[in-house]
């Protein structure tokens, strides 16, 4: 069987992380990367034998050059990032936290992401970008479109384009990561939770935390969250501690989360997000992508990473297979997911996700 195509359409950033932890202002060096919510969900994709697209405008500069050679070199396809030659490149940099003891210091394992994307060429993504022929043809063909709800809060023309494409007639699935960042959008925050209740209307996968349900909609109940939404067939309701509630249909299932040894956070929801869609497209049952989400999202947090992806394997399907108190008692180190997995199931190599 060939495998599922996907298309997620949204920002890629160049990511600049200080090498040395501690206050931004002592950072002499810092490491680039290429990043972005949905260019980290086209990677975990990919590496679970998804056929996986990157939908985005970056500028005419080394940035954005960098940005795009980078993504494709994940074995991501690039043929519908338009370039803006008006407009720069977003980018931000990241900031870790060590134990210098400086007022300033965020403290070990903490981390906290500087933006600058205002006015970034994909912030003019706009309803002609969907019609443009290349990003036509990727959709058209799409088993699953996913955006977050980071791109409408980009700009006016971002969330006129991102409302377009919930409502575009499909064959495939919509996937919708509501992740709602306050500070992108600025003076239109009293239009956020409209707008994002519309997307998840029209979505067949959302997700989304608890936290996120509470701030945009005062709601942080999975039975009340789902009442409210209750067109999408999957929703996942990330709850706080790890736990995860997913309703597929009316059937709700709770799942707990792996034993992690976190380095870091950040880029843990995109990769959750990328492996219970893998798991989707590739028909697994609800406990095993779930599973597969919570793995994806282990890579990255036992890094320093926001992306890390996961590869499909024997080892990986016997993890998804496994029984509950085998799976409560899996433990992820900070050697990481195919560390765990060979010290527990074994070291033999096989077959994929998608043979299950």
């Amino acid at each position: 069987m060939p495998n599922p195509r996907a298309v997620c359409i949204g920002e890629g950033l160049v990511v600049l992380v200080a090498r040395d932890a501690g206050p931004l202002e002592d950072a002499a060096v810092f490491d680039r990367f290429a990043g972005g919510a949905e260019t980290n969900v086209a990677g975990v994709l990919v590496g679970l034998d998804v056929d996986s697209a990157w939908a985005s405008r970056v500028g005419d500069d080394g940035f954005g050059r960098y940005l795009v050679r980078s993504v494709a070199e994940r074995g991501i396809d690039v043929s519908a990032v338009g370039i803006d030659p008006d407009h720069r490149t977003g980018m931000y940099v990241k900031e870790r936290g060590g134990t210098t003891g400086r007022p300033t210091d965020l403290g070990a394992r903490n981390s906290r992401m500087h933006y600058y994307r205002q006015d970034s060429a994909a912030s003019r993504m706009d309803e002609q970008f969907l019609a443009e022929q290349a990003l036509r043809a990727l959709l058209d063909a799409a088993d699953l479109v996913h955006v977050t709800g980071i791109t409408p809060a980009l700009s006016p023309s971002a969330t006129a384009m991102t409302l377009a494409l919930s409502r575009r007639p499909r064959t495939g699935l919509v996937g919708f990561d509501v992740n709602f960042r306050p500070a992108l959008w600025g003076a239109r925050a009293g239009q956020a939770p409209d707008i994002l209740e519309e997307i998840a209307h029209n979505a067949d996968v959302v997700l989304l935390g608890a936290d996120e349900a509470l701030a945009v909609w005062g709601i942080e109940d999975a039975d009340r969250i789902r009442a409210r939404f209750g067109e999408p067939r999957h929703l996942v309701v990330k709850n706080g501690g790890g736990a995860v509630t997913v309703f597929d249909g009316m059937d709700r299932y709770d799942i707990d989360a792996l034993r992690v040894d976190v380095v870091e956070q950040i880029g843990a929801g995109d990769a959750f997000a990328g492996g219970y869609l893998a798991g989707l497209l590739h028909g697994l049952p609800v406990i095993e992508r779930t599973r597969l989400a919570h793995l994806s999202a282990a890579a990255v947090l036992t890094s320093h990473a926001d992306f890390q992806p996961i590869e499909s394997s024997d080892l990986l399907r016997r993890a998804l297979a496994c029984g509950d108190d085998e799976w409560s008692s899996l433990r992820i180190g900070v050697d990481g997911v195919p560390a765990a997995l060979t010290a527990r199931f074994g070291s033999q190599q096989g077959a994929g996700v998608s043979t299950g």
